[in-house]
C-alpha cells in the first residue's frame, strides 16, 4: 500500500494503523493528521480521491465531514460567547423571537448546543431543496413544537441542529455559521475547511459513496437490547424521524448540497484543515489561538449523559461537541470532539496537547464509532 506524506519520530504506530485501515478495513482513500502543541506530527494520505474512481488522494484533497461539522460549527456559538456577544444562558427567543411558539419560550441556546432543546424531529420533513434554502430550515424548527419538555432529557438533534444554530449566529452577527467559520476561524488560520463549498475550491474534493465493511472475525458481542439500525428503520421512532427531517436525503456528491451550508452535517476539509482547527481550539497554531482556557472548559464539562432518546446508546456532550465516551472514543476522559456518520472524525484532547483530524471517502453504516478513525486514535494514544 503506497502512503504519503510524513510522521514525526514515535508517531509510526499512526502510519501503520493508518495502511491497515486500506489492508483490511477497506478504505479506499483517506487521511489523517494530527497536531501536537500547535505542531504538525502526522499527516498521511492514500487511495484515490473519488470512492469510485482512480486518481490518486492529494495532501489537498478535502472531503465533506457529515456530522463532523457539528464540532466545527460548535465553536461559533462559544466564539461569540467568549467576546461577549452570546449569552448560552438566555432563551433562544431573545435573539430569535420567532422561535418561542408551541412552547419554546424557555429553551436556551446552551439547550441547543448540548442536545437537550427536545427539537430532533420536524413533523414536516424538508425536501432537498427546501433544506438547501437558508430560510426554510430555521422556519420550520420554529413552527416545531418539542418532542419532550425541553431541558429534562438529551437526545441527538442529528439534523435539526444545523438550522437551530445556523439561526442563531445569523441573528447575532448577521452571517450565516458558513461565513462567520471562514472570516474568523479557517481564514486566520489558513485551514482548507468550508461550510458552504466555494466555486474556486470544488475540483479539490473527491467523491463519497457507501463502502461494505469487510466480515468482522473474532468473538460475537451480545446485541444491545435495541441496536441504532432498528430504531432507524421503525418510522415512528425519535430515530428514524431525526435522520428523515430531509427526505430523501440529498445527493452528497451534487454540487448545490457541497456549496450550501448546513452546520450539522456538510462540512468540507482536509484531514489537515480539520486537525488544525481543533488544535487551535486548545493551544497556538501559527499565532492563532481560538478558545482561552476558560471556553475550553466550557466546551467538554458534562452537560448531557445517558442513554440518548435518538441515537438509543449512552451517549456525552458537553457544549456542541461530544465527549470521549463509549460511543465516542476520543483519546482520553478531557478530549472533545465529533464524529461524522460514515467515517470522519475530529477532536482535540488539551491534556496531551493532541488535535486529530481523518477524512475518508468510503462511507460506512457507522453513526459515532467508525473502526478505521478507531484504529488511529488507537495508535495515536499508543505514540504518546
Amino acid at each position: 500500500m503506497d502512503v504519503n506524506g510524513t510522521v514525526a519520530e514515535g508517531f509510526e504506530p499512526v502510519r501503520d494503523a493508518f495502511v491497515r485501515n486500506f489492508e483490511a478495513l477497506g478504505d479506499r482513500g483517506a487521511a489523517v493528521a494530527v497536531y501536537r502543541d500547535g505542531r504538525r506530527v502526522v499527516d498521511l494520505w492514500a487511495g484515490t480521491r473519488d470512492v469510485d474512481g482512480t486518481e490518486p488522494w492529494q495532501r489537498g484533497t478535502a472531503q465533506i465531514m457529515r456530522s463532523a461539522t457539528k464540532g466545527v460549527a460548535a465553536a461559533v456559538p462559544l466564539l461569540l460567547a467568549q467576546r461577549g456577544l452570546l449569552d448560552l444562558d438566555a432563551p433562544v427567543a431573545a435573539y430569535w423571537p420567532e422561535f418561542k411558539a408551541r412552547g419554546k419560550e424557555r429553551v436556551l441556546v446552551r439547550q441547543v448546543l448540548n442536545h437537550r432543546a427536545g427539537l430532533p424531529v420536524l413533523d414536516h420533513p424538508l425536501t432537498p431543496q427546501e433544506a438547501l434554502d437558508p430560510l426554510r430550515g430555521p422556519a420550520a424548527v420554529a413552527a416545531q413544537a418539542p418532542v419532550w419538555e425541553p431541558g429534562t432529557d438529551h437526545g441527538y438533534h442529528a439534523l435539526t441542529y444545523g438550522w437551530l444554530l445556523d439561526e442563531l449566529v445569523r441573528r447575532v452577527t448577521g452571517r450565516g455559521a458558513g461565513e462567520w467559520i471562514a472570516a474568523e476561524i479557517a481564514g486566520p488560520l489558513d485551514a482548507d475547511l468550508w461550510l458552504g463549498l466555494p466555486e474556486a475550491q470544488a475540483h479539490r474534493v473527491g467523491r463519497v459513496g457507501r463502502v461494505e465493511a469487510p466480515e468482522a472475525t473474532g468473538t460475537l458481542r451480545a446485541r444491545p437490547r435495541r441496536s441504532v439500525t432498528e430504531a432507524y428503520t421503525d418510522p415512528d421512532s425519535l430515530t428514524n424521524r431525526a435522520f428523515g427531517a430531509i427526505t430523501p436525503f440529498p445527493d452528497q456528491n451534487d454540487p448545490a448540497y457541497r456549496a450550501s451550508a448546513l452546520p450539522a452535517t456538510n462540512g468540507i476539509a482536509t484531514a489537515d484543515g480539520l486537525a488544525r482547527v481543533y488544535a487551535a481550539l486548545i493551544g497556538e497554531v501559527d499565532g492563532v489561538r481560538l478558545f482561552t482556557p476558560a471556553t475550553v472548559a466550557l466546551a467538554r464539562a458534562e452537560e448531557s449523559a445517558g442513554p440518548d432518546r435518538v441515537l438509543v446508546i449512552n451517549t456525552r456532550f458537553g457544549l456542541g461537541y461530544m465527549l470521549h465516551g463509549s460511543a465516542s472514543p476520543f483519546l482520553g476522559p478531557g478530549s472533545f470532539g465529533h464524529p461524522g456518520r460514515g467515517g470522519a472524525l475530529g477532536f482535540a484532547d488539551p491534556e496531551t496537547g493532541i488535535a486529530f483530524g481523518y477524512v475518508t471517502n468510503g462511507l460506512r453504516k457507522t453513526v459515532t464509532a467508525d473502526p478505521r478513525a478507531q484504529a488511529l486514535v488507537r495508535a495515536v494514544r499508543a505514540a504518546l
